[in-house]
């Protein structure tokens, strides 16, 4: 069980703070769910605390950890089938682990393949989401600056 106030990685929704734990009706069960509050956007999420270890929410990593993901990013090599439809499925359980790694070799894939061929609408959505899953961590991780760590991954990516 999390506390009020830890910070915690959802894999689809990136790194927040509890805000609260709340009881709600869904279905007529009653249900304990963290509220999750999203430092980017302010955005609320909702998760179930009697899965919330099966849907993979941990605690964010620790300052020196998301440093050896920032340092790791130029080195990770990236291989991406051709396929899209594959690619896509890869990409999201890559999301989906909740590894931060992994979520740093899908932003590297995709920033590569948008810079050489672009990307479709779902892959540069996934990009986006990608993207604001690891800068989120990061910046609670390491109490930073949206746009430092922004500026340290693109910097990375370069």
């Amino acid at each position: 069980m999390f506390q009020v106030g830890d910070k915690i990685v959802h894999p689809m929704h990136g790194a927040g703070v509890i805000d609260s734990i709340v009881q709600k009706k869904v279905n007529g069960v009653v249900r304990d769910y963290y509220v999750l509050k999203l430092p980017l956007n302010g955005m609320l999420v909702m998760i179930p605390t009697h899965n919330s270890e099966e849907i993979g929410v941990r605690p964010i990593v620790q300052g020196e950890e998301a440093e050896r993901v920032i340092a790791a990013i130029p080195g990770i090599q990236v291989e991406m089938t051709s396929n899209w439809n594959q690619r896509y499925r890869e990409n999201m359980l890559r999301l989906k682990s909740g590894d931060l790694m992994e979520v740093a070799r899908v932003v590297k894939g995709l920033s590569l393949r948008d810079g050489e061929r672009g990307l479709s609408t779902g892959e540069r959505k996934m990009l986006h989401s990608a993207r604001q899953i690891l800068i989120s961590e990061i910046v609670l991780s390491q109490n930073a600056s949206y746009e430092d760590v922004e500026e340290r991954i693109n910097t990375a990516l370069a």
